[in-house]
């Protein structure tokens, strides 16, 4: 699978207004390399101006058994083989073999001297509703005003997405879970959990990759959203709808 981009170089400032300001040009960071940016079409939403639309509320209404995102700073201190083994099944299924290895998966989570992401989205249910991926006790026991002991809290993980953060942006990109027993909507309902978390968190921007093909379409759908033409930012959506129509529209 080719990756629509214009332009690329790598950088050695990593800065937050270094990085921050290549983002602003429609540059975004790869795992081809540490320091690697493409320039692409772009799609980012602008957090003062989102707000969640009906269809929002209903994808988050398809998918209420899973959390808010929960963020781990990269590199993990305990890599698991299974969540490497998750990233590229869901890869496999959903866009064809040798997308995403495992290896790679390990390497952007656990080798900072080659990865440029920092943070990993964790998404989990404590409902038991989706097969466990990943178990975590967050309390070996808890007593109850009658001091009779309760079962263990379980936080089951049932997706992830690997992301680079800064001061003023997250760039949400690589999300992953089990395509096999994960609810219809799973996607993106995580996607617009983290654009929630990121409002919260006082983002100034949350970007989701950029627009290539027809499949893309479904990143339109947002309140603030703006997609880089590769020369400025573009607010008519209906414009980035009849690119992605076209034949060849990741030209």
């Amino acid at each position: 699978m080719t990756y629509l981009h214009w332009t690329e170089q790598t950088i050695t400032d990593f800065s937050d207004s270094n990085v921050s300001g290549l983002y602003s040009r429609g540059f975004v960071f790869t795992r081809l390399g540490r320091g690697m940016m493409q320039q692409t079409r772009s799609v980012r939403i602008d957090l003062s101006k989102f707000s969640l639309t009906s269809e929002n509320r209903r994808i988050l209404k398809k998918t209420e058994n899973i959390n808010t995102p929960v963020l781990e700073q990269l590199p993990i201190q305990s890599y698991d083989f299974k969540v490497g083994k998750l990233a590229k099944d869901f890869y496999d299924l959903k866009f064809g073999p040798s997308i995403m290895s495992a290896q790679k998966v390990k390497e952007m989570l656990t080798d900072i001297e080659k990865s440029n992401f920092n943070v990993l989205l964790q998404f989990s249910t404590n409902t038991g509703s989706i097969n466990n991926i990943v178990t975590r006790d967050l309390a070996d026991s808890q007593m109850s005003e009658q001091n009779h002991a309760v079962e263990p809290i379980q936080v089951n993980h049932v997706g992830y997405a690997i992301c680079f953060k800064n001061a003023s942006l997250l760039h949400y990109s690589y999300p992953f879970y089990n395509l096999d027993i994960a609810p219809k909507d799973m996607g993106l309902g995580m996607m617009i959990r983290a654009i929630e978390y990121s409002r919260i968190a006082g983002l100034k921007y949350i970007y989701l990759g950029s627009l290539q093909r027809l499949g893309d379409t479904y990143k339109l759908q947002f309140e603030g959203l703006e997609w880089f033409d590769g020369l400025d930012w573009q607010t008519d959506i209906d414009v980035a709808k009849k690119l992605l129509s076209r034949p060849n529209s990741d030209k």
